[in-house]
């Protein structure tokens, strides 16, 4: 009984430990953006809190930086699983020649850097006219999304009972009112894990922001750069901005947080 009760205590501790350690950095930023600039890197813990870092940092172009973000991610999950889920549903209930190969392709965009399609991206941006775009920057968001809804619905359509959809279709459903009204609602926690994945990636991309924007489509994360200047750090608008682009997808996870685990962990279960 001794031993079973000093295991438990034993996995207690190294899950605070473990969680200590992984959200520290997160911790210590929040504290910063609260701290007055007079101490903003001190070691101690005792303060006085202040909300002039944020009064500051929600000044200037950063709301509408924020809102920029918020635009291109939404924009770019819904396209990718507009274009993405049927697609995931083909690979995973039609056979064709070469059904390999197209899905080891769309596997493929992902495993190449970003920094190799910066030049394509911009040429192309440049002469269509959509560079400093907001509708420009959901597009580059969608080509390395896209690959992720049609991996993560694949499995989750696979893992559907065929024989579900073969009832609809006796009963006069077609092939895509199978999908529609059987597949689909089946495989909705995957759908909600998969939105939420998406948004993320869109969400914290910084790279193409960087490359592809100027000031009409500037992004949250470009704009907390720019608060890195040659006069100096401004340490508290820094972190202010970081907890301000982390707070509304940290809520939106936990707000969906059991569609999230559910559909992952339903992702591994096979017909």
């Amino acid at each position: 009984m001794n031993n079973r009760i000093a295991r438990v205590w034993l996995r207690y501790a190294i899950t605070v430990v473990l969680l200590v350690l992984v959200l520290s950095p997160a911790l210590w930023l929040v504290l910063m953006s609260f701290r007055p600039n007079s101490d903003i890197l001190a070691t101690t813990l005792s303060f006085r809190p202040t909300l002039r870092n944020y009064a500051e940092a929600w000044t200037g172009s950063f709301p509408a930086s924020f809102g920029h973000s918020l635009s291109a991610s939404i924009g770019s999950t819904a396209l990718s699983l507009l274009v993405g889920v049927p697609a995931a549903y083909v690979l995973a209930r039609r056979r064709f020649r070469g059904q390999r190969q197209v899905a080891m392709w769309i596997l493929a965009t992902r495993m190449a850097p970003p920094i190799a399609f910066t030049i394509p991206f911009f040429l192309a941006y440049t002469y269509s006219g959509l560079i400093d775009t907001v509708a420009g920057l959901a597009l580059i968001y969608v080509t390395f999304n896209l690959a992720l809804v049609i991996w993560t619905m694949k499995g989750f359509f696979a893992a559907v009972p065929r024989s579900l959809e073969e009832a609809a279709w006796i009963d006069g459903a077609g092939v895509w009112g199978a999908f529609a009204w059987v597949a689909l609602p089946l495989a909705a926690p995957g759908l909600a894990a998969t939105a939420i994945l998406c948004f993320i990636l869109s969400w914290n991309d910084f790279f193409f922001a960087l490359i592809l924007t100027r000031t009409d489509a500037m992004t949250a994360p470009v704009a907390i750069v720019n608060f890195m200047q040659y006069a100096g750090f401004e340490w508290g608008k820094i972190a202010a901005g970081g907890v301000s682009v982390m707070l509304p997808v940290l809520l939106f996870t936990m707000l969906v947080r059991r569609y999230l685990v559910s559909g992952l962990m339903a992702g591994g279960i096979k017909e």
